[in-house]
């Protein structure tokens, strides 16, 4: 019985390692199919300690694989952390998120295994539930990335079923095909699970079928000339004198080129001004600048505007999803301590992510924000004509600037909307309304670029509905599940 045991934990470390490493940059939906199977398989397991215990370490062994980037925020001595506390520490922040993401596997898998697997109700209550969390973590602090992101960008056909359903319908269905293959290695007789594999597989791609199929309606609203600034500023540094000085010269620059009409609007990246700072000159056209601002007592990171021929914003959106540990400490006014951050003891501000503007209103992503879908689709339903993300990744290393980018093309199908991405070190992108790169800038270098960014009015599913659809299965299955007659209280297989 021991040596099951062990071979079920190496078991799903293994195949949640592989879950974690299927996920952008990778972005191969086969990858982790077959991981998904072995989650199934341990959700099924006769003991209720194995089951528990195999699904922990599948989500922390997904989540330590895919998430491995927190390790570059070593060293920490630049935010006043001892050198010799700072790699421990960093190593205590990445295994703090795995372990959370451990712990929310083996609920699930625990409350799949009461309901029994076998049953196709309780696979869809299962799944449903898996979407919807996903979408419910990304409003909040301590997501980053997760199944709804994995066809991108290994699968752009598939990712375009955001557009219907959003990340928590793409996260349902992996998890539906994983259920699949799982079946048809134990299941009798094997052919309909096989038509059901099939029918989840057309149904996904679906969406880019049609996609072709259908006539384009045209565009609502006029083109606008969007000037992207990227100054590859190391965050370690970014408060010494020689580079803010670096950094006031290539805004200066960026702003003699930034004259209407040759360029509409100028995007800079998150942090480019500090509180209170104003534009060096006088904005020769619109302004969009990542910044800080006093709101009463209290500062917020955000996306200031400036009116053009001002020198001062006139508007903002602030940030809401704060870094924890970063931006936002608890119990700061007891700890004397400002976090991870130079700009630690931020104020979250609203949650609505819509920015107006004379030309048509934009939704506004800063930093990790990207990964609420939820937020940037309720802005779109209230106006927004196309998004920008505003971001400092460094000093993190290329694969967050991937994932990054996948989320933001998965942020653009879901709503139909253009995406501009300004961020210090990159990822600086342009993606269309169907989530393709239209313009990437090369990460790490100082550059800047002039793209052309397509208001769009016209809703997709998703950005009119939400998860309602996800929320009407869930419901309708645990209907079927739990009616009358049916062995609900069953312990499971």
């Amino acid at each position: 019985m021991g040596d099951d045991r062990r071979l079920r934990w190496t078991v799903a470390l293994a195949a949640g390692a592989v879950a974690g490493l299927a996920l952008p940059p990778i972005g191969l939906p086969p990858l982790l199919w077959p991981a998904l199977a072995v989650l199934w398989s341990l959700a099924g397991s006769p003991s209720r300690a194995v089951c528990g215990g195999s699904g922990f370490l599948w989500g922390l062994a997904a989540v330590l694989a895919s998430h491995h980037w927190l390790l570059w925020l070593h060293p920490l001595d630049w935010v006043g952390v001892p050198g010799p506390l700072s790699l421990p520490l960093c190593l205590l922040i990445w295994l703090l998120c795995g372990l959370a993401g451990g712990l929310l596997v083996a609920l699930w898998a625990l409350g799949v295994r009461r309901l029994d697997p076998r049953r196709p109700a309780s696979v869809v209550i299962g799944v449903t539930v898996w979407g919807l969390m996903e979408v419910l973590l990304a409003r909040g602090p301590l997501f980053w990335i997760g199944l709804g992101s994995s066809p991108l960008p290994g699968d752009p056909s598939l990712a375009q079923l955001a557009r219907l359903t959003g990340a928590g319908g793409i996260a349902a269905l992996q998890l539906a095909i994983g259920w699949c293959l799982w079946r048809l290695v134990v299941a009798r007789p094997r052919g309909p699970v096989a038509a059901a594999g099939l029918a989840l597989l057309l149904a996904g791609h679906a969406p880019a079928l049609a996609a072709v199929i259908e006539e384009r309606p045209g565009e609502a609203g006029p083109a606008e000339r969007v000037l992207l600034v990227q100054p590859a500023i190391p965050t370690r540094r970014k408060f010494e004198a020689p580079e803010q000085r670096r950094w006031r010269m290539q805004l200066e620059e960026a702003q003699r080129r930034h004259r209407a009409p040759e360029v509409d609007v100028l995007v800079l990246p998150e942090g480019s001004l500090l509180q209170g700072e104003p534009l060096p000159l006088l904005a020769g056209a619109e302004v969009l600048a990542g910044g800080f601002r006093r709101q009463g007592e209290e500062l917020r990171s955000s996306l200031l505007r400036f009116e053009p021929g001002e020198r001062d914003p006139d508007g903002a959106v602030d940030k809401h999803r704060l870094v924890p540990l970063g931006e936002w400490v608890p119990l700061t006014g007891l700890l004397r301590w400002s976090g991870l951050s130079a700009v630690g003891g931020i104020s979250p501000g609203g949650p609505s992510r819509l920015l107006p503007r004379p030309s048509g209103a934009v939704a506004a992503a800063i930093c990790y924000e990207i990964a609420d879908g939820h937020g940037l689709a309720a802005a779109s339903r209230e106006g927004a004509r196309w998004l920008v993300a505003s971001a400092n990744l460094d000093p993190y290393p290329l694969l967050l600037q991937r994932q990054y980018e996948a989320l933001a093309r998965l942020r653009a199908i879901e709503t139909g909307r253009w995406l501009v991405s300004a961020a210090n070190t990159g990822p600086s992108l342009l993606v269309d309304a169907e989530g393709g790169v239209r313009r990437r800038l090369a990460a790490g270098i100082p550059t800047s670029a002039v793209v052309t960014v397509r208001q769009r009015t016209a809703l997709t599913p998703y950005s009119h509905w939400g998860e309602a659809p996800l929320w009407l299965l869930l419901v309708g299955s645990l209907s079927v599940r739990f009616r009358p007659g049916s062995p609900a209280s069953s312990a499971g297989p």
